[in-house]
C-alpha cells in the first residue's frame, strides 16, 4: 500500500511529493483573507514568478526536519519536512552590505510586530525619526504580519524573517538584511513553527559558504 497522503499522479522523472492542505492553487493561496482584524490585499501572483511561489519539493538542504533554512543566492527559504521534502518560499534579501548569514534559532515570534528603526536607518532616512517610539502594526509596517526574531548564542542578531506589503520585492535584493516574505507564506510558515516542539533552528546560507560566518540597519 502507498503511504497515505502522498500524490502518485505520474511525474515523469520527478519524485511524487506529499499533498499539504495549505499547498494548493496560487490563487487559494494567495487570496485575501482577514487576519486579526487587517484585510490582507490578494497577491498577483501571476506577477511573481512560479519558483517564487510557495511549493513541495523534495528537500535539498540536508538539514533536520523541522529546520528553516535560507539559501540566499536562490532567494529561497525552505521549511524541512519529514520524508526527504520541505516547503519552499520566494523571499527577498539584504542588499549589498546588509547580508547575515550563520546558525541560529527562532527565539520568538510576533504577529502584527511593531517595527522600530535602529538610528543607523533614522541617519540615512530622517523622515523615520516620527517612528522612533515603534510603528504600530497594521498594513503598512515593514515587517508585514508576522516576525520571526533570530537569536544566536542567546543573543538578538537583529535580523528577522517576517512579511512584507512589498511583495513584488520577492525574489530581489531589497532589504535591510532580513529575510522578507509575502504575507500570506510567512502566516503558513509562522503556523508551522509555532506547532513545533522546540525553538526552530535556522540556517542562512550562500550556497558554496560556510552557514558560521541586525534588521533593520
Amino acid at each position: 500500500m502507498p503511504p497515505v497522503g502522498v500524490d502518485r499522479m505520474p511525474t515523469g522523472s520527478i519524485p511524487p511529493v506529499s499533498i499539504d492542505s495549505n499547498i494548493t492553487a496560487n490563487s487559494t493561496m494567495y487570496a485575501s483573507l482577514i487576519d486579526n482584524g487587517f484585510v490582507i490585499p490578494a497577491i498577483p501572483f501571476q506577477k511573481v514568478k512560479p519558483e517564487f511561489r510557495r511549493q513541495i519539493v523534495m528537500d535539498p538542504t540536508g538539514e533536520a526536519p523541522g529546520t528553516i533554512v535560507v539559501r540566499l543566492n536562490e532567494r529561497h527559504l525552505y521549511w524541512v519536512q519529514e520524508g526527504g521534502e520541505a516547503i519552499r518560499y520566494g523571499v527577498g534579501i539584504g542588499k549589498a552590505g546588509f547580508e547575515w548569514n550563520g546558525r541560529a534559532e527562532i527565539q520568538y515570534t510576533k504577529e502584527w510586530p511593531t517595527w522600530t528603526p535602529p538610528k543607523e536607518m533614522i541617519a540615512r532616512k530622517p523622515e523615520l525619526v516620527k517612528w522612533t517610539g515603534g510603528q504600530p502594526g497594521g498594513l503598512d509596517n515593514p515587517l508585514g504580519a508576522r516576525a520571526h526574531y533570530i537569536y544566536k548564542d542567546g543573543r538578538d542578531t537583529g535580523y528577522r524573517v517576517h512579511g512584507s506589503p512589498e511583495w513584488w520585492t520577492i525574489g530581489t535584493q531589497a532589504s535591510s538584511g532580513c529575510v522578507r516574505m509575502i504575507n500570506q507564506d510567512v502566516i503558513d510558515l509562522y503556523n508551522r513553527v509555532k506547532a513545533a516542539p522546540t525553538k526552530v533552528p535556522i540556517v542562512v546560507i550562500v550556497i558554496g559558504a560556510s552557514p558560521e560566518c541586525n534588521h533593520d540597519r
